[in-house]
């Protein structure tokens, strides 16, 4: 009999107090890590707009070197196999990107990009590479 109510007195686990605690560790690291996810998924975005907008720099040096001229893209996107692939071989963007080259000249032009859910739109030319970074958040036209 005594040892039955010693083992009863030893039982183990975990007090009510001691899980709230647990609980409410979790609560802040997530209310932490939550919005961090979220800002590394825009640069990942912006990233994606970014290397594309490299991409068709790229390809439009290829044209130019092929035909002496550069290539005007109306803007097109998204999608890895848009249309910015039939008029400039060898550029293609990656899923939610709209691209557009604007406007060329004999020495120049000037390319867009900018992905749906970054906040960044990427302007670059051949005589500057990337000259401009500006705002965009969430849309599909350009400024």
């Amino acid at each position: 009999m005594k040892n039955i109510i010693r083992n009863m007195n030893k039982q183990k686990g975990f007090t009510l107090i001691e899980l709230m605690i647990v609980v409410a560790i979790i609560g802040i690291l997530a209310a932490i890590a939550i919005p961090q996810f979220a800002a590394y998924r825009v640069r990942a975005f912006n990233s994606a707009a970014e290397s594309d907008l490299r991409n068709i720099m790229t390809s439009q040096e290829a044209a130019y070197a092929d035909s002496q001229a550069y290539v005007v893209v109306a803007t097109v996107g998204p999608g890895p196999l848009s249309q910015v692939s039939a008029s400039l071989p060898g550029a293609k963007l990656s899923q939610n990107v709209y691209a557009r080259v604007p406007s060329i000249s004999a020495t120049d032009y000037t390319a867009q990009t900018l992905h749906t859910q970054g906040d960044n739109q990427y302007t670059g030319s051949a005589a500057g590479g990337i000259t401009n970074i500006s705002k965009a958040e969430g849309s599909t036209a350009f400024q």
